[in-house]
């Protein structure tokens, strides 16, 4: 197989020949030696690593075969005895040298590739940062500098990132959090530098959640929250989802901490980014669905949101909210609707019925089984029929998209839920639809 590349000769040359008066040919190809291209790939390789069978590859195809699972030499089909592919300098230099003299023809020379990191390598690191740490912050600089190499190695590479992560890293950082934050304002530096580090090393194991659950860390996580600049309200937000995404059983400890919800509700009327929104939201999810958390607890958090106007913010955000934050959102205003305050504001603010309609069918499956559920909840309000609500239900097009749904198909327990709806607007149908608009409008429940 022969891989080419065709470029316009250089205009001196092509000048020159029409000079002599021969055919200016303006177009040559450039084969790449045989030797040069991957057997996975084909292409040109541009970090040669060789097997312990002899054979070189390119680092990243090969690196991708072993991943997979295979444990034998993709060309001669023998078992691997090392896993590690060794980097083949020879072969690089070849390369690199062939690029310069083809440089006329397109050919940009390939950039020397940094060795990868070890986990022996990664360990030692780690090691240093615990040692760091126990010092109760006399040391504090020197486990910031380190933390910050670990962010490095992490981000120069994917494989440098799985070495990390498989090495436990997490964990680690996680303990020098903890242990940190007992004195978290004479530690803001580093407590910052490890924030942002963990957020490189998602997902968390249950060791390193642990940590981060501990009294300490949830406070300090709180008040990066309330008092850090955006990035530090970023990191802070993601960790703190991860800690609980995990653990439920933490929210009551966070709920215990004075300014938590103000913190979380602000992240969602003072917007950081998608990715702190959408963190903040799914923290509130959890604590409004806890199933950890006492239905006592639970009520007084759900007033306690309700209060702070989340079911207004969730409205509007709604209105164009891309899907994940909308199907997050929902499933937040689906837990405050089943409180009677969330209700009374959900029934008195004019986006929140026509939005969440407008969602059935048009986000996703979970939105829509969010959207009814919420639908649900606010027309049968504990079994009591509100006909001013029926009646806007009815005329922003519930009815309408409901017999859709049913007719589409949806989960069990959506389907349900939709049915009982329909139901119980069919009864009201047959009177509104003989009611011009005038006396429509003055069956709607008064403000």
């Amino acid at each position: 197989m022969t891989l080419s590349w065709r470029r316009l000769r250089p205009g001196r040359r092509a000048s020159k020949d029409l000079q002599l008066g021969e055919p200016a040919d303006v177009e040559m190809e450039l084969t790449i030696p045989n030797h040069f291209r991957c057997p996975i790939s084909l292409d040109l390789m541009k970090d040669p690593v060789t097997l312990s069978t002899g054979i070189t590859y390119d680092r990243q195809s090969i690196e991708t075969w072993i991943e997979a699972g295979n444990l034998t030499c993709p060309i001669t089909n023998q078992a691997l005895t090392c896993l590690e592919p060794i980097p083949n300098h020879t072969i690089r230099k070849m390369i690199q040298d062939w690029c310069v003299q083809k440089k006329s023809f397109g050919m940009e020379r390939i950039p020397t590739p940094r060795i990868p990191i070890t986990s022996l390598q990664v360990s030692e690191i780690l090691s240093r940062i615990t040692t760091a740490a126990a010092s109760h912050g006399q040391k504090q600089d020197d486990c910031r500098d380190l933390v910050r190499r670990i962010k490095a190695l992490t981000k120069e590479s994917e494989r440098n990132k799985r070495c990390v992560v498989a090495s436990g890293t997490g964990s680690v950082l996680a303990a020098a959090f903890a242990s940190l934050s007992s004195s978290q304002r004479q530690n803001v530096a580093v407590l910052e530098e490890i924030l942002s580090a963990l957020t490189l090393v998602f997902p968390l194991d249950g060791e390193a959640c642990s940590y981060l659950g501990s009294a300490a860390s949830l406070h300090c996580m709180v008040w990066f929250l309330e008092s850090g600049d955006l990035s530090h309200r970023r990191n802070a937000a993601l960790v703190l989802k991860e800690t609980l995404s995990s653990d439920h059983q933490k929210i009551d400890a966070l709920l215990e901490i004075e300014g938590a919800l103000e913190a979380l509700v602000k992240l969602i009327k003072e917007p950081v980014c998608p990715t702190s929104t959408k963190a903040s939201l799914v923290v509130m999810y959890h604590m409004v669905n806890n199933n950890f958390t006492s239905s006592l607890s639970k009520d007084k958090i759900k007033e306690r949101l309700v209060e702070m106007g989340l079911v207004s913010l969730l409205s509007e955000i709604l209105v164009d909210a891309e899907r994940s934050i909308c199907e997050k959102a929902l499933g937040v205003l689906d837990g405050l609707c089943g409180s009677k305050g969330g209700r009374e504001k959900a029934y008195h603010h004019a986006l929140t019925m026509p939005v969440v309609v407008k969602k059935i069918l048009r986000v996703s499956d979970l939105a829509t089984e969010f959207s009814v559920s919420i639908l649900w909840k606010l027309c049968k309000n504990e079994g009591r029929e509100d006909g001013g609500v029926l009646v806007e239900v009815l005329q922003v097009g519930a009815f309408q998209k409901l017999l859709l749904l049913l007719q589409l198909g949806c989960a069990e327990r959506t389907k349900d839920k939709a049915t009982e709806l329909l139901k119980v607007l069919n009864i009201h149908r047959e009177r509104l639809e003989c009611i011009d608009s005038m006396d429509f409008k003055a069956l709607k429940r008064p403000f």
